[in-house]
């Protein structure tokens, strides 16, 4: 049998995570036949897909190397969202000074609960994502292993091999980092990782301000965290409108986050316990020392190792599998789905993306991916949502549009709020 997995710190919590998304216990059942339908990754777009066509009659077998619940569930939305959480509510205690009931500024919180709480909850929640569930309630037949292609119609998970008539890749991405000189030396965290810390950093930096870099230097610096986050554009969330992203900018600041804006980072180093990032700003050579480094920037997708090359499929390493609007790879009978294939790289858009390969896949259906009207939403404080066009996308394919704005302290309600 494999080494049982551990997610770390190896608490009660996170040992009752590993009970339902990786029980040690498990025993992969007998393959039943030929199934209808093959799933590769446990993630959000491969459980929905399993559920769905489960639940519609198809006999399903779902296939997962680490971790049921992928990103999701273990290193994004929820445990993201609750140290997000924690950090609005640290904030929020502040500002009540107003009303005589603040915390002194220099008090600082208690980290490691903070950190506990987000356990706690993904660990209450990871019961919907677990495997006795998905067989017991759905009839999924579930493998933990790797699974490979073994032939035009077999997926061979660590020697068992499962016949299907389609098949779906949905093995996500992961966490990457830029080729940085000594970064990998010197040790830095991602999003995989840094929800396994357990004191707080007190020099904290940031490299990318992205959604992910931005939500996390806010929190951190919420929660006691001198922070620097570090972006080579001259903007903060390059992919939202600038009015919006310098609404988000100026708030950080204000906030006590460093702004490094315009920075090239080109080497780093470690010196005893700390860590010395060089980078230039403009023509200037500047250093920056810390406790930690956390990488925001950067996915690659999750194709190597499938033996997508035995069965025809075309893939990318940057972009990873080539799918149409179908949703169907270069082998008629395979299908991808969420982040191993798609740009929109959330839970919603996996969701979404998994409910169009069922109907296609199983049943005859011309569902397109590009008719979703995709909403997406960057959770710092103000949060950054939108639905559709930006005003960029529209102008480009020679939409005609008309913009108005309204401050939100033109409303009553955000200034009684002390939200304008």
């Amino acid at each position: 049998m494999p080494d049982p997995i551990h997610v770390l710190p190896r608490d009660a919590h996170n040992e009752a995570l590993v009970a339902n998304v990786h029980p040690s216990d498990w025993r992969n059942p007998t393959p039943a036949g030929r199934y209808n339908l093959v799933v590769i990754g446990a993630g959000t777009a491969g459980l929905i897909t399993s559920l769905v066509a489960s639940s519609l009659g198809a006999r399903v077998a779902l296939v997962e190397r680490h971790l049921m619940g992928g990103d999701c569930l273990n290193v994004g939305c929820v445990p993201s969202k609750s140290v997000i959480r924690a950090a609005r509510r640290v904030h929020e205690a502040r500002l009540a000074r107003e009303l005589g009931l603040g915390v002194s500024p220099d008090l600082l919180p208690d980290f490691g609960a903070a950190m506990e709480r987000m356990r706690n909850i993904r660990a209450r929640i990871s019961h919907d994502d677990s495997a006795a569930r998905y067989s017991s309630e759905f009839g999924v037949d579930v493998f933990f292993g790797n699974a490979r292609f073994a032939g035009p119609g077999t997926v061979d998970v660590d020697g068992t091999a499962l016949a299907f008539k389609k098949a779906v890749i949905a093995t996500g991405a992961r966490a990457t980092a830029p080729p940085i000189e000594g970064l990998a030396e010197a040790g830095y965290l991602t999003n995989e990782t840094v929800f396994a810390l357990t004191e707080r950093p007190k020099r904290l930096a940031v490299i990318g301000a992205g959604p992910i870099g931005c939500e996390l230097a806010q929190a951190f610096s919420r929660l006691g965290s001198h922070v620097s986050l570090l972006e080579s554009a001259p903007q903060i969330l390059t992919r939202e409108d600038p009015d919006a992203a310098a609404i988000v900018q100026n708030v950080l600041v204000r906030e006590g986050v460093a702004l490094v804006l315009g920075a090239a980072i080109r080497k780093v180093e470690r010196k005893g316990g700390e860590k010395v990032l060089h980078f230039m700003r403009g023509e200037r050579l500047e250093e920056l020392v810390v406790d930690e480094i956390l990488v925001g920037a950067g996915r690659a997708p999750n194709v190597d190792g499938l033996g997508l090359e035995s069965v025809g499929v075309d893939y990318d390493l940057r972009r990873g599998v080539n799918v149409d609007d179908r949703l169907r790879t270069t082998n008629r009978r395979i299908y991808a789905a969420g982040d191993v294939c798609m740009d929109w790289k959330f839970t919603h858009a996996a969701d979404a993306a998994a409910k169009i390969v069922v109907q296609n896949a199983l049943f005859l259906g011309r569902k397109k991916l590009s008719s979703l009207v995709m909403p997406w939403c960057t959770y710092t404080d103000p949060e950054v949502a939108h639905v559709g066009l930006y005003e960029h996308e529209a102008q480009a394919r020679g939409i005609a549009l008309d913009t108005y704005q309204v401050p939100i302290a033109k409303a009553n309600r955000a200034v009684t709020d002390g939200e304008e």
